[in-house]
């Protein structure tokens, strides 16, 4: 006996779908909020980015002023001791000496000079008059910008440079750490944040790139 089924009859196959109650829309289709991920605050990363790139900078630029520059010019980074020369040069600060030849010092320059040839210990101070002696040499006044008199004259022969630039209390890392430590150092300390800044900038590429490739969700209807 030969049996025909009703198509009408025939089970279908419905496709059921979801929609949120409040716009008819599917859930499949609302982008996910985009967040910092876990422990990545927008403002916090931009907020240690910046103070890991402004402590880059520092170092950078205490390895110039410590270093570099002296080397460049052929100097030396001598610290201030008294405060015989307040307040241009407070105690601690960092004056970079460079070589002078004795005609080229001018009235008002601050120049190094050593009072004691059997005695390294220089005196840095004011130039506040020049007088030529008659074998053709010069006899400098000098004085702290502090102090009431004038030093002993000092002669061309004693002195050793002129004031490059100082700058203040850096005086007293220069006594800390000196000749090859010093630059070992600088360099260390400069390596290792500019290794940091540049992974910080590195992972910031990163999320950017991996945000702009990602494609957004398809519904099927």
């Amino acid at each position: 006996m030969s049996t025909s089924t009703d198509p009408r009859r025939a089970p279908q196959e419905v496709e059921i779908s979801t929609y949120d109650a409040t716009g008819g829309v599917p859930p499949e289709s609302v982008p996910e909020p985009e967040t910092a991920g876990p422990g990545r605050h927008p403002v916090l990363s931009g907020l240690w980015a910046g103070v890991t790139y402004g402590l880059l900078a520092l170092v950078l630029l205490l390895a110039g002023l410590l270093i570099v520059v002296p080397r460049l010019a052929g100097g030396v980074p001598l610290t201030i001791l008294s405060g015989s020369m307040e307040p241009s040069l407070p105690v601690g600060s960092l004056a970079v000496v460079v070589p002078v030849e004795p005609e080229d010092v001018r009235i008002g320059q601050i120049v190094t000079y050593l009072p004691n040839p059997d005695d390294p210990t220089a005196i840095t101070h004011r130039v506040t008059g020049i007088t030529h002696r008659p074998d053709g040499g010069l006899t400098f006044t000098v004085q702290g910008d502090a102090n009431a008199a004038a030093d002993a004259p000092v002669q061309d022969y004693q002195v050793r440079g002129r004031v490059l630039y100082a700058v203040p209390w850096l005086g007293y890392l220069n006594s800390a750490v000196n000749g090859d430590e010093r630059s070992v150092g600088v360099y260390v300390v400069a390596g290792a944040f500019f290794l940091w800044a540049l992974s910080l900038w590195w992972r910031a590429w990163r999320r950017r790139a991996t945000v702009a490739t990602d494609a957004p969700g398809t519904v099927i209807p």
